[in-house]
Formats: C-alpha cells, sequence, structure tokens
C-alpha cells in the first residue's frame, strides 16, 4: 500500500513518529515537499517527489503522474486543506475539506460558531490591502488580541491595550508579513487547556489533554503542558459540540481552548496531531500505536472501540526558551535518563554555535524536556530538577 504525505519543514512528528509507523504498516511512502533538500538530509531512504504543496492543483497533478495510491496525509498545519481536496478528488478516505479550511482560517471558525449560536466571541479581520485604522475603529473590546488570521505557535500574535497600540502592532507585523491577513479579537480570559482527539468519521476517543502555561502578555509562548487524563465533563462537552459544529472528527485534532468560571471557548483548533513532542510523549504515556491509528484512519480503517490506553500516567512538557538574542554557546545534548521512577527524555532544538534572534514565539525553544511517570508530583520535581542541574547560555 502506498501514503503521500505533504510536509514542509521535516520535524519530529514525521521522523520519530509517522514515517516509523508507515514502516511499521508496511506502506510505501512518497514525501511530496517544496523543500525536498532538507528532506533527503532528514529522511534518506525515503522517496521524495518535489512539488508545490500549497497548491492544490501541483499536488493532484504530482500524485496522480506518480499514482494515487491508498491515502494522502499530512500532519502540517498548513497543508491539511490541500490534502483532503486531493483525498476527495482520489476517491480516498480523509478530512472534509471544509473543516479543514474552516479550522485554519481564523475569522471563518469565528464566523462558523457565532451562526451555529454556540459561541460568540467579537472579531473584525483586516485583509492585506486595508488600512491597519480599518481595525482599530472595527470597534472591539479593550484589551483585545491580534494575530495572523492562519499563523501557528503563537507566531506575531500579541495582546494590546488601545487602538493606537493596536495600530502600531498591526505595522509591526507587516513589516514582517506583508500579505498576511491578521484578525483582532476580544481576550479570552481564564487558563489554556488543550483536547486531542483522534476519529474515523464514526468513532471519536477522546486522548485526554494538557493544562498550558504561557508567558506573560503581551506576548504569549506556551512555556510548559502539564498532562490532563480528562477534563470535567461539561467542559469536554463544550469543546466537543463546538468540535462538531466545525466538521472536526477525522483523524487527529489538537484544540486550544480556555476555561473561566466553567465555560469552555475555543482559541484555536489545528487539525492534525500535537506537535513539539508532545505526541511523542501522548503515544508512550498512553501506551498505544497512536502514530499508527491516525494513518490506518486515512487508509479507510476503522478504529478499534477501545483503545485500551493506560489511563494512570502523568506527565510534563517543558521547554527551555531563550531570553535573549546572541548566539547559543552551551546546552544539554540529548539524553535519556530515569529519576525515582520518572523517565526524562530531552531533546534539543537548536544547535551550539547557532545565532538567532529573540523571536517572543515557540521559535525562542532551545530545547524540550518530556517527563512522563505515574505521580504528577514525582514528574513535577524531577522536570525541575532536570531545570535546576542544566544550563543554557546564550552569548549577545
Amino acid at each position: 500500500m502506498r501514503m503521500h504525505l505533504l510536509a514542509l519543514n521535516p520535524t519530529d512528528s514525521v521522523t520519530d513518529g509517522f514515517l516509523p509507523a508507515a514502516a511499521r504498516l508496511g506502506l510505501d511512502v512518497t514525501v511530496l515537499t517544496d523543500r525536498p533538500a532538507a528532506h533527503r538530509a532528514k529522511y534518506p531512504d525515503t522517496e521524495l517527489v518535489e512539488c508545490d504543496v500549497h497548491d492544490v492543483r501541483a499536488v493532484i497533478g504530482r500524485i496522480a503522474a506518480h499514482g494515487p495510491g491508498d491515502a494522502v496525509f499530512t500532519n502540517s498545519d498548513h497543508l491539511q486543506t490541500q490534502a483532503a481536496l486531493a483525498a476527495e478528488f482520489f476517491g480516498l478516505p480523509g478530512k472534509d475539506w471544509r473543516a479543514a479550511l474552516r479550522t485554519k482560517d481564523k475569522a471563518e471558525m469565528r464566523r462558523h460558531l457565532a451562526a451555529t449560536g454556540l459561541d460568540t466571541v467579537r472579531t473584525a479581520q483586516l485583509l492585506p490591502d486595508e488600512a491597519p485604522e480599518t481595525l482599530a475603529a472595527a470597534g472591539l473590546p479593550y484589551p483585545c488580541v491580534v494575530k495572523p488570521r492562519e499563523g501557528v505557535a503563537s507566531e506575531d500574535v500579541v495582546l494590546v491595550e488601545g487602538p493606537g497600540e493596536l495600530v502600531r502592532r498591526v505595522q509591526e507585523i507587516r513589516s514582517r508579513r506583508p500579505d498576511a491577513a491578521l484578525v483582532a479579537e476580544e481576550y479570552l480570559p481564564g487558563e489554556l487547556h488543550t483536547l486531542e482527539t483522534l476519529g474515523d468519521g464514526r468513532t471519536l476517543h477522546l486522548l485526554g489533554g494538557f493544562h498550558t502555561t504561557v508567558s506573560p502578555p503581551p506576548a504569549f509562548v506556551e512555556e510548559q503542558h502539564a498532562f490532563v487524563a480528562g477534563h470535567p465533563a461539561p467542559v469536554a462537552a463544550q469543546v466537543l459540540a463546538q468540535l462538531d459544529a466545525l466538521g472536526v472528527g477525522f483523524g487527529a485534532c489538537h484544540t486550544e481552548f480556555m476555561v473561566h468560571e466553567g465555560r469552555a471557548r475555543l482559541v484555536e483548533v489545528n487539525y492534525r496531531a500535537i506537535g513539539d513532542q508532545c505526541d511523542l510523549l501522548l503515544a508512550e504515556l498512553l501506551d498505544i500505536p497512536l502514530f499508527e491509528h491516525i494513518l490506518r484512519a486515512h487508509l479507510g480503517e476503522p478504529l478499534p472501540a477501545d483503545l485500551n490506553a493506560r489511563r494512570d500516567g502523568a506527565a510534563r512538557v517543558r521547554f527551555a526558551l531563550a531570553d535573549r538574542a546572541g548566539t547559543l554557546t552551551a546546552a544539554p545534548a540529548a539524553q535519556d535518563r530515569t529519576v525515582d521512577g520518572v523517565r526524562l527524555t530531552y531533546r534539543p532544538l537548536r544547535a551550539v554555535g547557532t545565532t538567532h534572534p529573540h523571536h517572543r514565539t515557540n521559535r525562542d525553544y532551545l530545547g524540550v524536556l518530556r517527563a512522563t511517570g505515574r505521580d504528577q508530583r514525582s514528574v513535577d520535581r524531577a522536570a525541575e530538577e532536570f531545570f535546576a542541574t542544566e544550563r543554557w547560555e546564550i552569548t549577545r
């Protein structure tokens, strides 16, 4: 059986998750990418086809020339709609392209949820050819949050306190993203959580989620995630109702939402598996073949009624963050060890000797620690001790 995988930059999810899972399933994989050199360096034994993966016509043309195969799949935020359309074109299992577009486009997501009556978040959109003052005159409450309409990883997401600051922030973002549409929306109070789901279009499994700690405003950098085996039933029901209204239910989905006084309001829906190595942690903690399940769904195979996932685990993912621009001159190497029953897995995300600006986004990650065990207190203590004893140095 053959699977066409659409990809941008090589990721740990593909390297350590989906490609090994595809091999275990006996799949022949062809990676379609517009960055073949980067993928060739990371996946030297995988067949690569150069393609403008952002253009669905190019994707369909390349797949047709190569032979449609049995599945079209991607775990990229930016390519879900293209993969869904290509799968539908060839009559293969896949996500509803409307749901993929609806979740990627934050303005469309807000409009759709408001139309269903499930939630209304006051939002205004600014197209690339519109003046920033148009957004400032939209009558939004302050503080509000401005961000790219189709952005990811907290990039250019910022809290603003008034119309003057909103105009300045829009101008700053446009200096980096001149062609991006932006949205500004009311600030949602509460604590940030995630829900991780897996479905085959008929059965939907809740894999748990995370309680996320973010940096102080005005930026929203995710600093760490604590695993939550199950959210309170009323909260989960609210999130699931909104996902159902959006048409989400096939494959993996990573949903971020705020909880305030018992009310769950979506921040964004990433219609793919959670990233930043949290997917690897989920597979380990739940003790399930997570990546195989995701691929099997895209092959049209039904998911089991019971995944037999373990529910007695505790985990934390914590990121080492750059606090300034400069050259990384010291950092711990990749390592795996067990301390007092807690498994610690550390992976560097930035090489020693490289120089970077200070982004105030997830691009500031220097490394990621995954800590898993059976007791949250022990997991937290082991993670804290790791960060207390290791060192990261940045020289200006």
